[in-house]
């Protein structure tokens, strides 16, 4: 009984978070709330979505995980754009692979070397992905670092179908990608990992999936709601604001996911986790909400902010450099976590306009 009612605690944070949302509750109330009860809804989506996997195969299981993966994160992200907060959702999206890449990566290693001293993996697998992460990094970046260093007249006009463009190249590259990974060389990017044996069936798994997403829907509505009050409340800017809590929250299951398998010594999964997070981040999330805030009526281009590029690319170059050799150990951890600590203070500390400034 005791158990049960454990169990139960996190789930009342829904209506409670709904309720406030309804009885305009202060700010910090309504984010509180909201943030808390993300976090057993997005476990919820990540279990569903894993065990909906291993019903339908590999392939299937690499298109659902690039759907429903990043779905909290994609709802946070289409409710922010249609109340005009385009700046919060470009700084979740660079903050998403920031925080994989050294947040999540980071507590994996630093938990699974605290029970392990050394860990191995696929240091091929590890290396062709980073790969592709940088090039989608990159890729992504572009058009920012070509608008800040080109001094091109009217480039904001430019700017718009210059990200169209790119979004769309962007997306036939994650096709070519999810071909590459699962079908003509899955064995370089598996890691050996395969899905487990499913508990439960297709139905149940859809139908909790189906109410998952919209039970993040409605929590989402409540967090977006108050991000931009509480930022201002704290004197913290759409920034930090998007790269540390608004991207920390919406991927709170792959969060926990890793970690977990960090600590089962499965670090070729855990790697996996958190590079095709990114890599899902960059070349399907992104490229989507590009295109669908025209409709939302608030457009939003792929013209990054400076502080912005300079972090993903910090981010990108030290998770590149401790995953080089295939092994693993605490210390490399607690490296990944100094530099995202040392970001977000920086973040917390630059006025909210000097941090939307180019480069």
């Amino acid at each position: 009984m005791v158990k049960r009612l454990v169990r139960l605690v996190p789930w009342l944070l829904l209506p409670a978070a709904v309720l406030a949302g309804l009885l305009h509750a202060p700010a910090a109330v309504r984010f509180c709330l909201a943030g808390a009860a993300l976090i057993p809804v997005a476990a919820l989506l990540g279990e569903a979505t894993e065990q909906l996997s291993a019903r339908l195969g590999p392939v299937a299981a690499g298109l659902l995980n690039a759907t429903c993966g990043n779905a909290a994160e994609l709802i946070i992200a289409v409710l922010a754009l249609r109340r005009g907060l385009v700046e919060v959702v470009q700084a979740s999206l660079s903050g998403s692979i920031i925080g994989n890449l050294l947040l999540v990566l980071g507590l994996s290693m630093v938990v699974g070397g605290t029970r392990h001293k050394v860990q191995k993996f696929s240091a091929l697998g590890a290396e062709s992905q980073m790969g592709s992460l940088a090039l989608a990094v990159f890729a992504l970046l572009f058009p920012a670092v070509f608008f800040h260093l080109a001094r091109v007249a009217h480039h904001e006009a430019l700017a718009l179908p210059l990200s169209v463009t790119v979004s769309v190249v962007l997306l036939a590259v994650y096709g070519a990608a999810l071909l590459f990974s699962l079908k003509t060389h899955r064995h370089l990017l598996g890691g050996g990992h395969v899905p487990g044996e499913a508990k439960w069936s297709t139905r149940r798994a859809t139908v909790t999936l189906l109410g998952a997403g919209a039970a993040t829907a409605l929590v989402s509505e409540v967090l977006v709601g108050s991000v931009e009050e509480v930022g201002h409340a704290l004197g913290l800017g759409p920034v930090f604001m998007g790269v540390v809590v608004v991207a920390v929250l919406g991927n709170a299951a792959e969060h926990a996911a890793a970690v977990f398998l960090a600590w089962r010594n499965q670090m070729d999964a855990a790697l996996s986790v958190c590079f095709a997070s990114s890599l899902q981040v960059a070349l399907f999330v992104t490229p989507v909400l590009v295109l669908m805030s025209f409709p939302l009526g608030n457009p939003m281009t792929l013209v990054f902010s400076g502080v912005e590029v300079i972090s993903v690319a910090a981010a990108v170059g030290l998770a590149g450099l401790v995953t080089l050799n295939g092994e693993s150990n605490w210390l490399e951890g607690v490296q990944l976590l100094a530099l995202y600590v040392i970001l977000a203070v920086c973040l917390a500390l630059l006025p909210a306009g000097e941090a939307l400034l180019p480069l």
